[in-house]
C-alpha cells in the first residue's frame, strides 16, 4: 500500500494516488498528502485506480479532505475507483458530496 501525491507546479491542481487497501493504516499518511497542500482553492482528484480495498475509514478520510478543501465550496474529484470501491462510495451516497468519474 503506499499514498503519491503530486502537485502541480502552481499548487492548485493535487493529485493523491492510493495503491492497494485503503483502510485506517494509512490516515497519517493520506492527511500528510493533502495537509502538505493549501487546501482552499486547490483542486484535487483523488485516484483510486490502483485501490483494491476500501472500507468506511477510508470514507471518513475523504470527508476530511473534503473540510480541508473547503467543505461544501470544495473541488475534490473522485477518479478512477473500481466497480467493488465504486458499490462503497455508491452506498455512501458520495456522488451527493464529491465528484465521481
Amino acid at each position: 500500500m503506499s499514498i503519491e501525491q503530486h502537485a502541480s507546479d502552481d499548487g492548485k491542481d493535487v493529485r493523491i494516488r492510493i495503491k492497494g487497501r485503503f483502510d485506517f493504516e494509512q490516515h497519517q499518511d493520506f492527511r500528510a498528502a493533502y495537509r502538505a497542500t493549501a487546501g482552499t482553492g486547490v483542486r484535487y482528484t483523488v485516484d483510486l485506480s490502483q485501490t483494491e480495498y476500501m472500507d468506511s475509514s477510508a470514507l471518513g478520510m475523504l470527508l476530511l479532505l473534503r473540510e480541508h478543501a473547503g467543505g461544501e465550496f470544495s473541488d475534490v474529484t473522485i477518479a478512477g475507483a473500481s466497480e467493488g470501491v465504486r458499490k462503497v462510495l455508491d452506498i455512501a451516497n458520495f456522488g451527493r458530496l464529491f465528484r465521481i468519474q
